[in-house]
């Protein structure tokens, strides 16, 4: 006599998925606001990574965040402020009321601009001499001084000008895209974040992570010296062949770990990096090797000299990147908040701005002269700058009140600068662009509307801008 054999369910929702034909996983995927997925077997789920959302609109593809960690000096840069010099060493006007930073209410005299600013290019963009190379591009950039965060420091201010938020645990904004959009390039991870060293980012990986939703869509960081993708080539010995079986008899396990695991986003997120690897053992050493680039794209992107050598190589790993469809890619500059400046702000910016300007410059022209830069939009700036007060006598504090970033390519029309902080650069004043505009109009210029663009957690509607951002019509329109 033989009877039948049944597997029990594991979990409450593994029975819905198979009582009445899954029929009570349907009504359990609308209560929760998410798609139904067969977990009896991961392989019948869909691709995580397909596009949510169709880009209507679009004018850029790809994106390019030129990330200067520690908060460069708007100041010294990109806002030019005769009124500083004039009353540099008397105190802050009774007309201003001093914000409250980081090191709390100060009341340290003025600190004018040591730089040499020239107006630049046909619309005259005002651009100081350390960023001379950039300056060249002056056509190409919409300079945004008025932008406003929430973070007075730079744990809070580096969380929100990636995340949205102050506090950590929400998706980053590549995250979203890489949701939202979709990978162009299977074989390649959507999004990718390469630093300028080894030293830690402030928060860390929580800058680059997907937070509530499924791991699958974090950024992949990519090593900052010696080979970017570590582990790639296979073991001493060890065939194609070999490590394909290998591959496949890990998945069979993950996956069958996973069946009544549905909830387990790391797995799902784990077995599809191992799948993704395989696949980039194929196509990412092409993509990384810069050895075939002739020595005049190097030279462009100041990769023959020691100081602009680290990210130049940086700057040209992501235009091979967005090149190979990657959706979304962050370089790190000053990684560890270098950039932050309450001291000896001329020997610390100055060393950061050499570092940079040439590179920045050459992956302009190179996006531009291979008809990329129209597909890309390229973003410069940190989470916050710095104060007209000093501090410690030739340093600055941080500044969230007003601050400049700039953008370039993506549709985005160039020579020309939006909004405007007051006479002395401590307070944005007209057509204030906060973080959440800032993310809203990244979305919007990929051609996603970002009150759409919507992950459900917990039962509630979450999205980067929350539920609080606008699109800027100045970067937007023409």
């Amino acid at each position: 006599m033989s009877c039948n054999r049944f597997e029990l369910p594991g979990s409450r929702r593994e029975f819905l998925q198979q009582a009445g034909c899954g029929f009570g996983a349907v009504a359990l995927a609308a209560l929760m606001g998410r798609p139904v997925v067969h977990a009896a077997d991961p392989r019948n789920a869909p691709n995580p990574v397909a596009a949510k959302l169709p880009g209507s609109g679009r004018r850029a593809k790809n994106v390019i965040f030129l990330f200067m960690e520690g908060g460069p000096s708007h100041l010294d840069t990109f806002d030019y402020k005769p009124l500083l010099n004039e009353l540099a060493g008397q105190q802050l006007p009774g007309s201003f009321k001093a914000p409250i930073t980081a090191m709390g209410e100060t009341k340290s005299p003025l600190l004018g601009s040591k730089r040499v600013w020239r107006q630049r290019g046909q619309s005259g963009l005002w651009i100081s001499d350390w960023f001379e190379h950039v300056a060249e591009h002056a056509d190409d950039l919409a300079v945004i001084r008025s932008c406003v965060s929430d973070g007075i420091n730079h744990a809070g201010g580096v969380c929100q000008m990636n995340t949205g938020s102050v506090f950590g645990g929400r998706p980053s904004l590549g995250a979203w895209v890489n949701y939202g959009l979709g990978s162009e390039n299977e074989n390649l991870p959507g999004f990718v974040v390469i630093k300028d060293s080894e030293g830690t980012v402030v928060n860390g990986v929580r800058n680059w992570g997907s937070g509530f939703m499924p791991a699958v869509y974090q950024g992949t960081e990519f090593s900052a010296e010696g080979a970017p993708i570590k582990y790639l080539e296979n073991a001493k010995g060890v065939s194609v062949q070999r490590q394909r079986e290998r591959l496949e008899l890990l998945r069979d396990l993950n996956e069958h770990h996973a069946v009544g695991r549905s909830d387990n986003t790391e797995l799902e997120a784990r077995i599809r990096g191992y799948e993704l690897a395989c696949r980039m053992q194929a196509e990412a050493p092409e993509a990384v090797d810069l050895s075939k680039e002739t020595a005049a794209t190097k030279a462009l992107y100041g990769m023959d000299s020691e100081a602009t050598a680290v990210f130049g190589r940086n700057c040209l790993l992501a235009r091979r990147l967005v090149e190979r469809g990657v959706r979304f890619v962050q370089l790190y500059s000053g990684a560890g908040s270098k950039w932050d400046s309450h001291k000896g702000i001329e020997a610390g910016h100055g060393k950061l701005c050499r570092a940079v300007d040439k590179p920045i410059a050459g992956l302009l022209s190179d996006l531009k002269s291979r008809g990329l830069l129209e597909d890309t939009l390229v973003i410069w700036g940190g989470e916050f700058g710095r104060t007209p007060m000093s501090e410690q006598g030739d340093g600055r504090d941080h500044n969230p009140t007003g601050f400049t970033m700039w953008m370039a390519g993506g549709g985005v029309k160039g020579g020309r600068t939006i909004g405007s902080t007051d006479e002395l650069g401590l307070y944005a004043t007209e057509d204030r662009l906060h973080v959440h505009d800032l993310h809203a109009t990244v979305l919007h210029l990929l051609g996603v509307e970002h009150t759409k663009l919507v992950y459900y957690h917990k039962g509630r509607p979450e999205r980067i801008d929350l539920n609080e951002g606008h699109p800027s019509r100045q970067l937007v329109a023409g």
